[in-house]
């Protein structure tokens, strides 16, 4: 089928980029496979993290198939753009509907853009991972590809008010090595490695980044073991608990 909607989404992206002069740094997407399945698992530390993880396969000329959760379908203006784009909804009441769609699209040849974070990582650390992606990856054997991303946080992220004018912000995408299923038989141990390369990946986009905090006022994007003020990752914790409890009461 013809794709009416997500080609004038990817123009109206990259002219924001050019409106606000965004700094784009983008390495690796080479690793990202001109043809065929691939699931790209992406750290997550702002709500425009899709915008960006898919710029990054935008070199190998693919559209990458998000899954989100189904409440952004279910949005008047959201839900229209999702389907049009044929991104994959995630309910989480009925997660093995939603998985079986997303390895029946990697079987069909489709990238699959996954955040195995599963929320936004208040403490801009990678944190534990889902092994939804490995077991993906490994049930239509396609390659998982680890992407970084650093910088978006400072336009819109929880918690802080969103700043979609915001100029020049410098963004790094980096695109991992491909990581085979056939060499990572477990996916309990594949998403241990997962952690691991994304971790590595992002702790160096953070030490490359360009611009550091102008001052105390500006520090909560920068995180704490780096000398900014976002929250620890177990003040982080804590915060994503008291959030589910006010979420269930």
């Amino acid at each position: 089928m013809p794709e009416l909607v997500y080609p004038p989404v990817i123009t109206a992206a990259k002219t924001m980029f050019r409106v606000l002069d965004l700094r784009l740094t983008v390495e690796g997407s080479h690793h990202v496979p001109r043809t065929g399945g691939a699931v790209l698992a992406s750290n997550h530390v702002s709500y425009l993290d899709f915008i960006f993880c898919g710029f990054g396969a935008h070199e190998s000329r693919r559209l990458v198939r998000f899954m989100a959760k189904h409440e952004v379908f279910a949005h008047r203006i959201s839900g229209p753009l999702m389907r049009g784009m044929k991104h994959i909804p995630v309910n989480r009441a009925a997660g093995a509907g939603s998985y079986n769609a997303a390895v029946d699209a990697l079987r069909r040849g489709e990238v699959v853009g996954v955040f195995p974070e599963a929320t936004i990582s208040r403490s801009f650390t990678v944190k534990e991972l889902k092994t939804g992606a490995a077991r993906m990856a490994q049930a239509a054997a396609v390659p998982l590809l680890p992407v970084a991303l650093w910088g978006t946080q400072r336009m819109w992220t929880k918690g802080r008010p969103k700043d979609l004018t915001r100029r020049h912000t410098p963004i790094t995408i980096l695109v991992g090595e491909p990581m085979d299923p056939a060499d990572h038989p477990d996916a309990n141990a594949m998403t241990v490695e997962l952690k691991s390369r994304l971790a590595a990946l992002v702790d160096r986009a953070q030490q490359e980044y360009p611009e550091k905090p102008a001052g105390p006022e500006d520090a909560w994007w920068q995180p704490a073991h780096l000398g900014g003020t976002a929250p620890t990752p177990a003040e982080a914790a804590e915060l994503d608990r008291r959030g589910r409890r006010t979420a269930t009461s």
